[in-house]
């Protein structure tokens, strides 16, 4: 059988194509209606010259049309390039050019930034307007069954970058991401056709693909959709569709609180909610379980580890505050900067082993050889152990901001502040937030006899990055640094 993951869907048409596969508001597609899109999708991609191993970008927001069109990419062979719908034609010209993507699928909403990224990139940009694109797949004949795929070949391309700079694009295989929906379906939320999964985590994110998407899609659950964020809207889908799995990053349970203190639903549906991205605060998990009744689990993972690493499981003692143990067919080791092992109780750096382990950076063998060492891909978070092999992480390596569950770097931010002719020197860098986890602020130091506000600062990033990576918070001074010369980020306040 081919290791091709999209045949997950063609499996389950075949044998039941009316159970509900995808939800959004009043759209309901079965398994047999996806799979149907899929293929006609499939067909106008192969229209474009999209052939096996070619990189496609996909740039939508969680509507139906995701599923449709990521299955689509996959049926034919080619790797899927998902995008987040907010970066600005900059940052999209960088993703193409590196993955060599031909052809870019991307919802109307977003198809301006894209047209000026295809400008640069050549890349076809085909736009998916909603009524338009479902004639223009109906008058198509569908493209029957799937391309054979090894387990070892690319299925998709995540862009991620550490603080060195230049997003890097994470190859995950099709063993990858089966291996690790399959430990998410068996061992973590025992997902069955019976299940409504809540999609409110993008799924242009390894989370929200692999847990949510890919998840639901193995094992013949249905997904339900909320394109944008917004806690009663939430709290609206879980009464309505009767949701039985809740997936969230901490900002997204503090916003059902403080929706559910105020108003009632009906949330008996639910049995399970997970929570990742950022530490889950300790306070937060305790109310959520006592508000709703549902077990709430933390877990940990990595772009680069298909993401889920890690976890609290639902047949084990939870820790609370902790990321759980390995999961199945995945190792930890707790290393120090030469790679040895620590001692039993030291903070070390989470190195992890296994098959969710990515396949490498997209065309990039040193930045490869940099984070995969000796088969142990370093992950950049201090941890310690328990006597009982549980895991808490306690620090990052690298300098990483996390926005409400979105990575920010720092270094990305800073090369667009230095590009501004008033500035000398910048410093970007995370401040805890009670919404949003951390909060990105900046520290400048000016050209002498440069008259630039911080305002005129924040919109001169602000045109050039994703709406969540711009800083708040900017001000001016002289920036530390250590004997080397090197800025040191622990010491700037951004009160000053």
């Amino acid at each position: 059988m081919t290791a091709n993951i999209a045949r997950w869907i063609d499996d389950r048409a075949s044998t039941d194509p009316g159970l509900p596969a995808i939800r959004q508001g009043e759209l309901l597609l079965g398994y047999g209606e996806l799979a149907d899109a899929s293929a006609r999708c499939a067909t106008l991609l192969a229209g474009k010259g999209v052939r096996a191993g070619d990189r496609v970008a996909l740039t939508m927001p969680n509507v139906a049309w995701f599923p449709v069109v990521y299955h689509a990419i996959l049926r034919l062979g080619a790797v899927v390039v998902p995008m987040n719908p907010l970066l600005r034609s900059r940052e999209i010209v960088h993703a193409w050019s590196d993955s060599g993507a031909r052809v870019a699928v991307v919802f109307a909403l977003f198809a301006e930034e894209a047209a000026a990224a295809a400008a640069s990139t050549g890349t076809e940009v085909v736009v998916v307007a909603p009524g338009a694109f479902e004639d223009e797949l109906a008058a198509l004949e569908p493209t029957p069954g799937v391309v054979d795929r090894e387990a070892d070949d690319t299925a998709v391309i995540l862009y991620t970058s550490g603080t060195t700079g230049t997003p890097k694009g994470a190859e995950l295989t099709h063993d990858n991401l089966s291996t690790n929906v399959a430990a998410v379906v068996e061992t973590l939320t025992h997902m069955t056709t019976e299940d409504v999964v809540f999609g409110g985590l993008p799924l242009f994110h390894s989370f929200g693909q692999t847990v949510g998407l890919n998840s639901a899609m193995q094992a013949g659950a249905c997904l339900t959709l909320l394109p944008r964020f917004d806690g009663a809207e939430a709290l609206e889908v879980v009464q309505r569709d009767r949701v039985t799995i809740f997936l969230g990053v901490p900002t997204m349970y503090t916003a059902l609180l403080a929706v559910a203190d105020k108003e009632g639903y009906d949330t008996s549906s639910l049995r399970l909610a997970i929570s990742g991205g950022a530490s889950l605060p300790l306070e937060v998990l305790n109310r959520v379980q006592r508000t709703f009744g549902f077990q709430l689990l933390e877990g940990y993972g990595l772009s680069e580890t298909s993401p889920v690493a890690s976890f609290n499981h639902p047949d084990a003692e939870a820790r609370p505050g902790s990321i759980g143990t390995p999961i199945r067919g995945c190792e930890f080791r707790l290393v120090d900067e030469d790679g040895h092992d620590v001692a039993e109780g030291e903070v070390g750096e989470i190195a992890i082993r296994g098959e969710n382990v990515m396949r490498g950076y997209w065309q990039d063998p040193e930045a490869t050889a940099e984070m995969v060492r000796d088969g142990w891909f370093r992950s950049g978070d201090l941890a310690r152990r328990d006597a009982d092999g549980y895991y808490y992480i306690v620090d990052r390596v690298k300098d990483m901001i996390l926005r409400n569950g979105f990575n920010v770097y720092p270094r990305e931010v800073e090369e667009v502040l230095y590009s501004h002719p008033d500035v000398t020197e910048a410093a970007v860098f995370g401040v805890p937030h009670p919404e949003h986890g951390e909060e990105v602020a900046a520290k400048v130091t000016l050209r002498e006899g440069a008259t630039v506000t911080a305002e005129e600062l924040r919109e001169w990033v602000k045109a050039q990055v994703a709406p969540y990576k711009y800083p708040r918070t900017v001000s001016f001074g002289v920036l530390p640094k250590g004997p080397t010369g090197k800025i040191l980020k622990r010491e700037i306040s951004v009160e000053e």
